[in-house]
Order: C-alpha cells, then structure tokens, then sequence
C-alpha cells in the first residue's frame, strides 16, 4: 500500500497541528472498511479526531482510493469551519481523484520529486 498527500493538503495539515500518524490512524480504519461515506469516483469522506475533541469536533478528509494500493489525501476542512462541501467543489474533486488514481508508478515518482504529492511513511 502506497499513501500519500497532495501538497496544498500537507499545507492545511500543518496549519491544523494534523500529523502523519493521525492520517495513518484514518488509513487503518479506512483499510478495515470504516468510511463515513463514499462519494464516488474513487472518492471517500473521512473523520479524523481533533486531539482532546474526538471525531463529531474534529476534521473532515476527502481521499482517493481505489482500496488496495494507492491512497491519496486531498482535501480537508473543520468540522466547526463548515459543514461539508458544496457540489461545484465535490465535482471538481472528484476529477482530480480520478486524475490521482490513474497515474502511472512512473507519474507517481515525478510528482514525488516535484513536491506535488508527499509521501505518508508508515513508520513512526
């Protein structure tokens, strides 16, 4: 399994206090089939618990996957920020998900280097 995290992502988690270990949790979870929803395209709605708040005040991540090798974290947002995402954002979104899930191994690696995506280690 492959994870990574698009670079305007990486920026929200930082500004947010996320670390690489709370999108690890998401993904265990998410492996064992625990999604909050299923929006299409290859795309999925994940919570993820703000420290000290749990998940109902916590943050919401949207993630390409196609469930076996590669999982891509693209997008979050507080829950206490706004409520969800609206239908122009959920298309576009979804476009770049699929984008994201039909790259290559080769496409991967110049992403990679270019920064675009950063890759979720799985140590600690």
């Amino acid at each position: 399994m492959h994870a990574y995290k698009t670079r305007t992502f990486a920026r929200w988690m930082k500004r947010e206090g996320l670390a690489d270990r709370d999108l690890r949790d998401a993904l265990v979870e998410m492996q064992n089939g625990l999604v909050d929803a299923r929006l299409g395209g290859g795309l999925v709605k994940k919570r993820i618990a703000r420290a000290g708040q749990g998940k109902s005040g916590g943050y919401r991540v949207l993630v390409a996957s196609n469930f076996g090798e590669r999982w891509v974290f693209m997008f979050g947002f507080a829950k206490n920020e706004r409520d969800n995402i609206d239908d122009d954002e959920l298309k576009l979104i979804k476009r770049l998900a699929a984008t994201l899930l039909s790259l290559s191994d080769n496409d991967v690696r110049k992403a990679l280097t270019a920064g675009e995506l950063l890759e979720i280690k799985h140590g600690k």
